[in-house]
């Protein structure tokens, strides 16, 4: 009995955590690329106003209204617009507004500098060692290293006969 009360309550559980995310989802405009170059094309989609369809404004970046038609998601609307050439870089508000009722979602655009676009899809590899002054793994250039262990080698030499003599007593 207090399996399967564990189970249900369990399950009660996990359908009120889904239902606020489908919600969320409902209520904006989602838009891909958000990243984009000036002249690029932006596909936007949202499932606010079911299968309605409804108008995109884009007007913020300047490439003016869009219709977004009902979608292969069932219950979803899509349009496509494309950034002007002479659009400036900086985050820009896309909107959409239902066809039916006076509702209205929102996502956020970004325009980017094609070199700057670019440069953030790119993965770096590291080279080199790391140069933080202390310790790090063996750098590229062998004769710091040899130096390196030379300093150490003279110092443990000194340090051994300097306590060789204190120990004999000879007045250090």
């Amino acid at each position: 009995m207090r399996r399967t009360a564990r189970l249900l309550a369990g399950t009660a559980l996990a359908v009120a955590a889904a239902a606020p995310a489908t919600a969320a989802e409902a209520d904006r405009l989602d838009v891909y690329p958000s990243t984009v170059a000036p002249g690029g094309q932006v596909s936007v989609n949202t499932a606010a106003c079911g299968n309605s369809g409804a108008t995109g404004d884009a007007g913020a970046v300047g490439a003016g209204t869009f219709p977004l038609a009902p979608g292969a998601h069932e219950g979803g609307a899509t349009g496509q617009f494309r950034v002007p050439p002479s659009a400036q870089p900086g985050t820009y508000e896309i909107l959409a507004r239902c066809a039916e009722g006076d509702r209205q979602v929102a996502g956020d655009l970004v325009v980017a500098l094609s070199a700057v676009h670019e440069a953030a899809h790119e993965q770096v590899q590291p080279r080199g060692s790391v140069k933080t002054g202390v310790g790090g793994g063996l750098g590229p250039d062998p004769v710091q290293t040899a130096a390196g262990v030379a300093a150490l080698a003279v110092a443990a030499a000194g340090g051994t006969w300097l306590l060789h003599r204190r120990a004999r007593g000879d007045g250090i």
